[in-house]
C-alpha cells in the first residue's frame, strides 16, 4: 500500500506546491547528510505558543511542515515532523473573549506559561496545556501525527544546559551578529543569498499587522545596560522575567541580576547556570539554537518572522556561526483570513481555532483549504454563508477525480486532504450538498426522523443518517452556531391572505402551473426542472431549453421571489427546490393559495 501511494504521489503531484517544496528538501537533506556522513530522518518543524487559543491562521505553520513532511514519507523516506510548544514563554497579556478568563489573570504576567493557572473549570494543569490540549485534538482530527517537544521540559530539565553555557560563553560574537542588524530598517534588502516570496495584495497589506503574531520577532535581543547577554532567568522572588542581568561569571557560571515585582520593588538575585535552569536564551538565539540541535531541515515561518533583521534572517547567521548548524529551508508563509474578519490575532480573543472549524467542517475539506494555496499566498477560511461555497467547491472537486477532467494538480490536491501516508481520513458515504443538508437542519429543528424522510427525497441512496455523516452533524452546528436568528428559515404558520389578494394575474397563473405539476415528480431533481420550467412552458419554451431570453430569466427571478414572499416571508432564502423538499406538499398548496 505504501509503494502504491508513493507511485500516486509521482503520478498525480509532479506539478503541485507540496512535491516541490519536498523535492527540495530531500535533496538539500541527502546533501548535507553526506557532507557530515550522517545517516538520519528528515525533520520538518513547527512552532506554537499556547499564550491563548491557537487559531486558523497558526494552523499553516503546522499544515505546510505537515504536508511537506507527509509527500516525504509518502515516498518511503524516513521522516519527523516536530513541534515545538513554546510553553516556556512569558504571559504576555490576557486575551479578551476567553471564558473562565478574567483581568486578574494580569498578576501572572510575565511568567512561564506553563506556571499561569488554567481558565477557570478547566481540567488541565495550567494555562499552556489547556489550549495545547485543544490544539491536539484538533490535529489528531486532522491526520497530523507529530513528536511534541515542551520547552519547559527541555529548559527546566537541564536539557539545554551546554547550548544555554556556549551562547554565554559567544555572547559578544552573537551581539556582534545581532549588531549587523539593530540598525536596519524593515524597508530594507533581505541579506545577500536569501530570498522572500512576493505577497499577494491581501497578504501585503495583512503584514502590517505582522507585530500581532506570536510577538517573537520583536522580543528584547538580550541587550541591557551593562552589555549583552542572550539568557533571560525567571526570578525565585518573583516568578517572571522582569529581570535585568547585571554580570556573568564564565568560569562559575553565576549569573547576577536585578528581579522587579508588580509594585517597582526590586530584588537582586544570583543563579548558576551549569545547575540552575530557571529561565531561556532570548527567542533570537533559541531559535538558531534548536535547529541546530534538532538537525531542522524543514521550517516555515510567518512574514513578523522573515522581515531583514527579524528572527529567521538573524537565525541563519547564529545558526551557523555560534552553533555550527545549518539554517532549515524556510519559505514565507502569508495570513489566513476568516470571513467578515481581519487577520486573525490570538491576543484579540474570540478568533477561531481549528477546533472550531472542525465542528462545522469535514477535515478533509479544512486541510484542502491549506494544501490547495501555495504557502505565499493567503486565504480566507469561511464559516459564515460562503461555507456552503466552499462544500460545493470540494465536492466538484470530489466528482472530478477519476474523470479526464481533473488535472494533476486537482488530484494531488485531493489525494493529499483525504489520506496520509498512514491512514484515511473519515468522508461522508453520500455527500449530499452541505447547502441541502443546512437547509433541511434548519426547517426541521434538526429532527432526525423529519431531516431524513427528506434528505432520502435528494439523494434516494441515503438510506440512514449515518450515510450523510459527519456532514449532517457539521451542519447542525454551522445552524446553531453561524446562522444569526434573522437569517434562520421560518416557515410562514398561515398562508399571507393579503398577499395572495394582491397577486397579479401573470404571478396567479404562474402559480397554478407550478401547483398543477407540484407532485409530478417529488424530488430534488424534479422540483428543480418544475421551478425553473414554470416560466419557459408560460413562454412557449420546451423545460429543457437552454438558450433562454432575458425576459425568461427575469420571469425566473420573479418567481423564485414571490415564493421565497409567500412561504417564509423574505426576498432570499435556500435554493427554491430544497425549500419545497423542506416544507412538503401538504403545507406548500395552502402557503401558495391553494388549500
Amino acid at each position: 500500500m505504501a509503494a502504491a501511494r508513493a507511485r500516486e504521489a509521482t503520478q498525480q503531484g509532479e506539478a503541485d506546491w507540496v512535491a516541490r517544496l519536498a523535492d527540495e528538501v530531500v535533496a538539500e537533506a541527502d546533501r548535507r547528510r553526506a557532507a557530515a556522513g550522517q545517516d538520519r530522518p528528515i525533520v520538518c518543524a513547527s512552532g506554537l505558543s499556547p499564550s491563548g487559543p491557537i487559531h486558523l491562521g497558526n494552523l499553516r505553520e503546522v499544515m505546510v511542515p505537515h504536508l511537506v513532511a507527509d509527500e516525504i514519507a509518502r515516498r518511503g523516506r524516513a521522516v519527523e515532523h516536530l513541534i515545538s510548544w513554546d510553553d516556556y514563554d512569558r504571559f504576555r497579556k490576557v486575551p479578551a473573549g476567553v471564558p473562565g478568563v478574567d483581568a486578574s489573570w494580569a498578576e501572572h504576567i510575565g511568567k512561564p506559561l506553563t506556571s499561569v493557572p488554567a481558565p477557570a473549570g478547566s481540567p488541565h494543569a495550567n494555562w499552556a496545556e489547556h489550549f495545547k490540549a485543544a490544539m491536539v485534538d484538533a490535529l489528531n482530527e486532522l491526520g497530523v501525527r507529530f513528536r511534541g517537544i515542551s520547552q519547559t521540559q527541555m529548559y527546566t530539565s537541564g536539557a539545554y544546559r551546554d547550548e544555554v553555557l556556549h551562547a554565554m560563553a559567544r555572547r559578544a560574537d552573537i551581539d556582534a551578529v545581532l549588531d549587523r542588524y539593530r540598525t536596519k530598517k524593515k524597508t530594507s534588502a533581505p541579506p545577500a543569498g536569501t530570498s522572500r516570496p512576493a505577497l499577494d495584495a491581501e497578504s501585503a497589506a495583512a503584514s502590517d499587522l505582522a507585530e500581532e503574531g506570536s510577538g517573537a520577532a520583536q522580543e528584547d535581543d538580550g541587550t541591557t545596560g551593562g552589555g549583552y547577554f542572550p539568557f533571560k532567568p525567571y526570578s525565585l522572588a518573583f516568578g517572571t522575567d522582569e529581570t535585568r542581568v547585571l554580570s556573568y561569571d564564565d568560569d562559575t557560571t553565576e549569573l547576577t541580576y536585578v528581579a522587579t515585582g508588580p509594585g517597582g520593588e526590586q530584588v537582586t538575585e544570583s543563579m548558576r547556570l551549569d545547575s540552575d535552569f530557571r529561565g531561556k536564551l532570548v527567542w533570537k538565539v533559541d531559535w538558531p539554537m534548536r535547529w541546530a540541535r534538532e538537525g531542522v531541515d524543514f521550517e516555515p515561518s510567518g512574514v513578523d518572522h522573515q522581515s531583514p533583521g527579524s528572527s529567521f534572517v538573524v537565525g541563519g547567521q547564529l545558526v551557523e556561526e555560534i552553533f555550527g548548524g545549518r539554517q532549515p529551508i524556510g519559505p514565507m508563509y502569508a495570513f489566513v483570513g476568516i470571513s467578515g474578519m481581519a487577520k486573525m490575532s490570538s491576543s484579540r480573543g474570540g478568533v477561531p481555532t481549528p477546533g472550531d472549524a472542525l465542528r462545522v467542517m469535514e477535515a478533509p475539506l479544512l486541510r484542502w483549504l491549506y494544501v490547495r494555496r501555495r504557502p505565499n499566498q493567503s486565504f480566507t477560511v469561511a464559516l459564515d454563508a460562503e461555507i456552503q461555497r466552499l462544500y460545493d467547491e470540494w465536492d466538484a472537486l470530489g466528482r472530478k477525480v477519476g474523470t479526464q477532467a481533473a488535472q494533476p494538480g486537482d488530484l494531488a490536491a485531493h489525494a493529499r486532504s483525504v489520506r496520509t501516508a498512514s491512514e484515511d481520513l473519515p468522508l461522508t458515504p453520500r455527500p449530499v450538498p452541505f447547502r441541502a443538508i443546512a437547509s433541511v437542519v434548519d426547517i426541521t429543528g434538526a429532527d432526525e426522523e423529519q431531516s431524513l424522510r427528506i434528505l432520502r427525497t435528494v439523494d434516494p441512496h441515503v438510506e440512514t443518517l449515518d450515510d450523510v455523516r459527519p456532514r449532517f452533524d457539521r451542519a447542525v452546528e454551522w445552524i446553531d452556531t453561524y446562522v444569526p436568528d434573522e437569517d434562520r428559515i421560518r416557515v410562514r404558520a398561515e398562508p399571507d391572505v393579503d398577499a395572495l389578494d394582491a397577486l397579479s394575474a401573470d404571478d396567479r397563473a404562474a402559480l397554478d402551473l407550478l401547483l398543477d405539476h407540484l407532485e409530478d415528480d417529488w424530488s430534488l431533481d424534479g422540483l428543480t426542472t418544475l421551478v425553473y420550467g414554470v416560466p419557459k412552458l408560460r413562454a412557449g419554451l420546451p423545460v429543457d431549453e437552454k438558450k433562454l431570453p432575458p425576459e425568461v430569466k427575469a420571469a425566473q427571478r420573479s418567481l423564485f421571489a414571490l415564493l421565497y414572499r409567500l412561504l417564509i416571508g423574505s426576498d432570499t432564502g435556500p435554493r427554491i427546490p430544497t425549500l419545497l423538499l423542506c416544507i412538503g406538499p401538504e403545507r406548500v398548496r395552502p402557503l401558495l393559495g391553494r388549500g
